[in-house]
């Protein structure tokens, strides 16, 4: 029974469902779940595809486990030491796009359902699976927009599990328990075009800026929150300039991004960022992108259940941490959600030779059905 996973694993693996396409990963899921007695709805979003698969009643709580089926390209395929999309064993190992992030996940999640649903027709409350194929891309018409139709038809989530590849070193040595929100601007300041001979004559955007940007890059956000850690802002790119090294350029374009804790919201850091900016006489627009809010799941029923499964699988208590990236769990948890996150080892993650050790894959059902069962049976 352990190499279902594995073959399902491959599988999806087999097909290219690099976002935003879902190139049939979902209908082969929604088919083996159907079978299983899923009630399955296909909510497709512009080119985005979504899968909401519900088991159970309406009376009790409500547990969702939530990942994507696309992938990110895998770059020039001759790097790969086999094809990025045949699925491919080595020595243990099971190489592919998106073996870990997250096809291991989601094949895991099937196969836990499954197994559950077989055994406890009858449970209680409602056990459901949500994938989309827009996590790696845009994530608007994701998991996004698929929490507004929620919102709207009162549809009530108690806990939620992503299967994003969350371990470090050992499957189950690290729960995540939040996320921090990202914020993403891109700030154009305007001057004059000018000869840098006569400066006098015109208004170098980069001269204007400086002092603005090493006032927001030195700024000292916040101490942190609980196992947060502070407030960061990196900018990734500046650009300015004909190519020419007389010419003043008229126009600077900055991009910087926010990572922060619960101490703020993006509004309250938009305001703060411009406030900066206009005190430095800044002739300037600026959009804002919004990815998501932070997220904190505290100590209740959802946290208890995945320390002690994870202790049992990693052999001690796992690192409960609120680091890394963004996931969909920031969609899912303003509906008032718990949301935790738990994974393969993430280490080649959007790599050339992307894998997964099939010891690892062929355990993952177990702990995912361990989890529903304390929560559920």
């Amino acid at each position: 029974m352990t190499n279902d996973v594995l073959q399902l694993t491959c599988d999806l693996i087999a097909l290219p469902s690099i976002t935003p396409d879902d190139a049939g990963c979902q209908p082969l899921i929604a088919q083996r779940l159907q079978a299983a007695g899923f009630a399955c709805e296909h909510l497709r979003f512009g080119e985005v595809d979504n899968l909401w698969a519900t088991h159970g009643s309406g009376d009790g709580p409500v547990l969702v486990l939530l990942g994507h089926t696309d992938v990110v390209p895998p770059g020039p395929c001759e790097a790969w030491a086999s094809d990025p999309f045949t699925p491919t064993l080595r020595d243990g190992v099971l190489y592919g796009r998106g073996a870990a992030d997250m096809k291991a996940g989601v094949a895991a999640f099937v196969i836990a359902l499954e197994r559950f649903v077989a055994a406890h027709p009858d449970h209680p409350g409602s056990v459901a699976l949500l994938l989309t194929s827009d996590e790696e891309g845009d994530a608007i018409d994701g998991v996004r927009k698929v929490a507004d139709v929620f919102r709207q038809r009162g549809q009530r989530i108690d806990w939620c599990i992503t299967g994003e590849p969350s371990s470090k070193h050992l499957l189950g040595d690290l729960l995540r328990v939040g996320r921090r929100g990202s914020l993403s601007a891109t700030l154009i300041v305007r001057g004059v075009q000018g000869h840098v001979a006569y400066p006098d004559k015109a208004c170098n955007p980069i001269h204007q800026a400086a002092p603005a940007l090493a006032e927001l890059v030195a700024r000292r956000w916040d101490e942190g929150f609980e196992s947060f850690p502070p407030t960061s802002l990196q900018i990734s790119n500046i650009h300015a300039g004909t190519g020419a090294n007389n010419v003043i350029p008229g126009e600077l374009q900055v991009l910087f991004n926010l990572r922060y804790n619960p101490h703020w919201a993006a509004e309250k850091l938009e305001a703060e960022c411009e406030s900066i900016l206009r005190r430095h006489a800044l002739d300037y627009a600026i959009h804002w992108h919004r990815s998501g809010e932070p997220f904190y799941t505290p100590e209740g029923p959802l946290r208890a259940a995945a320390r002690a499964v994870l202790t049992q699988f990693a052999g001690k208590a796992p690192e409960e941490s609120t680091g890394g990236g963004t996931s969909d769990a920031r969609f899912i948890a303003p509906l008032g959600a718990h949301c935790i996150e738990i994974g393969p080892v993430n280490a080649s993650i959007h790599k050339v030779d992307e894998h997964v050790r099939v010891a690892e894959l062929e355990a993952l059902p177990a702990l995912y059905g361990a989890l529903i069962e304390r929560l559920l049976a």
